[in-house]
């Protein structure tokens, strides 16, 4: 890297990329996670419906309306 200038490692793609990541590196710092003071709340509002559909035969239909208190 003696006879190279400066203008020569940037004008390569592998040296553009080796300055990005130095770059990167000296200003990436630390990063600090903190958690709210306040809880977070959400609201959700849920409407479920819901359609039982059911049929009989006719004997079944019988035998429920003979014996409707077991039922």
């Amino acid at each position: 890297m003696k006879g190279m200038n400066k203008m020569a490692i940037l004008r390569n793609p592998w040296g553009q990329m080796t300055v990005m990541a130095a770059a990167t590196a000296l200003l990436g710092g630390c990063v600090t996670v903190t958690a709210p003071d306040k809880p977070i709340v959400i609201n959700l509002n849920i409407n479920i419906k819901q359609e039982v559909v059911y049929r009989l035969d006719g004997k079944a239909k019988e035998v429920i309306d003979e014996n409707a208190e077991i039922f």
